[in-house]
């Protein structure tokens, strides 16, 4: 970073959301960090950009330090900066993290995922969660022989499983979604495809755990039909259980992928899955130049140090039940009505009734020192310590207390 980035004078005095959005499409190239995703209608003196981010805490490009309750989209679980990650991110830096060979670190990472990832005999590493579910569902195709799918969650941008602009629709037509826990929904869709079903494919959380009869009807109908059950744990991978929901549940699919908090914020995906099934990679032809770059693999081999060493998700769930109990109890003592807070510890939702309010209240809790998520996660982090739990209750307090007042003025 120079050193007129660093100046924070300089920086306040640019205007970094005007100055993305002339020349970022969209004004940012993740959508979640749209300026309109992340405040709805809100005011213009909002934060878009960041400069710092450290444990659980950002310093923004015009003048504020918040504490971060979005956590990269999941992404960090062990705070930003982590030391143990950055050294080795650091090292694999100065040793060259690309050449025309496979680093060592490809394999020593692969066996280390396959010694806890219930479903891990076979590894292939990716970048992104949408190109790792992409990969796990043309290995599904490629193994079957066969091309409808049936999935559950979001699995990104491809055209495989999204619509819209752009996309030709052939790209997709052979994609049913089902609603989330409805196992009357999964079994229709399955009777729907009849012999040329390749996949299901779940994303195993959303919003909430899911019923263990529908993952178990999932995983019998994939049995039944010869098809392949793929679990999309991006989010679920490393901070429900350091296995993933498949750990967790005791439910084993046939395909998994991981990423996010995996490296801790180093763009990585691993897509892992039972060795008879995997070896269709070899067929279908999946490859990137960057997938086994290393230091993405040194910040994975550092998560999983962590995670050998200490009770990292034990630590996520608690960590987020004590930031739940505290902007719970912000909003019983407000006395405002219509918000709820609900979800698992370690990825958890605050609702609102009215969108508007929902809006507003981001702004007011900026305001207060505290990023909140606008109508989606808030996980939690080993960075989110005591004292922090405690800003993050008083930030929402402040500003369920102000949104109620504003709401009496009409």
């Amino acid at each position: 970073m120079s050193e007129r980035e660093l100046d924070p004078e300089e920086i306040v005095e640019e205007d970094w959301r005007t100055r993305a959005e002339k020349i970022v499409v969209g004004g940012a190239s993740t959508g979640s960090k749209r300026f309109a995703t992340l405040y709805g209608e809100a005011h213009e003196e909002m934060p878009s950009h960041y400069v710092r981010a450290s444990g659980c805490r950002i310093w923004t490009a015009d003048g504020r330090e918040l504490i971060d309750c979005i956590m990269a989209l999941g992404a960090v679980a062990l705070g930003y900066a982590e030391g143990a990650v950055t050294a080795a991110v650091v090292q694999a830096a100065e040793r060259g993290n690309v050449a025309g060979l496979s680093h060592v670190l490809e394999v020593e990472v692969a066996e280390r995922l396959s010694d806890v990832i219930p479903c891990a005999e076979r590894v292939r590493f990716l970048k992104s969660g949408a190109e790792g579910v992409a990969a796990a569902v043309r290995i599904a195709r490629a193994h079957t022989r066969r091309a409808k799918v049936i999935g559950c969650g979001y699995f990104g941008w491809l055209d495989w499983y999204t619509d819209g602009p752009g996309t030709v629709k052939s790209a997709h037509e052979d994609y049913t979604a089902v609603p989330f826990d409805d196992i009357t929904a999964l079994e229709s869709a399955a009777a729907e495809t009849g012999d040329d079903l390749a996949a299901i494919v779940i994303e195993p959380v959303i919003e909430r755990l899911p019923s263990t009869a529908w993952i178990e009807s999932a995983r019998g109908i994939a049995d039944e039909r010869g098809a392949v059950l793929i679990f999309d744990e991006m989010k679920t991978g490393f901070r429900l259980r350091t296995g993933g929901f498949q750990e967790y549940s005791g439910i084993t699919p046939d395909i998994a992928v991981f990423g996010k908090a995996l490296a801790n914020g180093y763009p990585l995906s691993a897509i892992v899955g039972r060795e008879a099934v995997m070896r269709a990679a070899n067929d279908a032809w999946i490859s990137s130049t960057l997938a086994g770059e290393t230091i993405a693999l040194a910040a994975a081999a550092a998560v999983l140090d962590w995670h050998e060493k200490a009770e990292v998700c034990e630590g996520l769930w608690a960590a987020g039940e004590e930031m739940m109990q505290g902007v719970q109890r912000a909003i019983s003592a407000s006395g405002i009505g219509g918000v709820s807070v609900r979800g698992i510890a370690p990825m958890w939702l605050l609702d609102f009734d009215d969108d508007d309010q929902r809006t507003r209240f981001s702004e007011l809790a900026v305001d207060a020192g505290v990023l909140f998520k606008r109508g989606a996660y808030n996980y939690a982090s080993l960075a989110h310590d005591e004292s922090d739990v405690g800003e993050i209750e008083s930030a929402a307090s402040a500003a369920f207390v102000a949104l109620r007042e504003e709401l009496a003025d009409g």
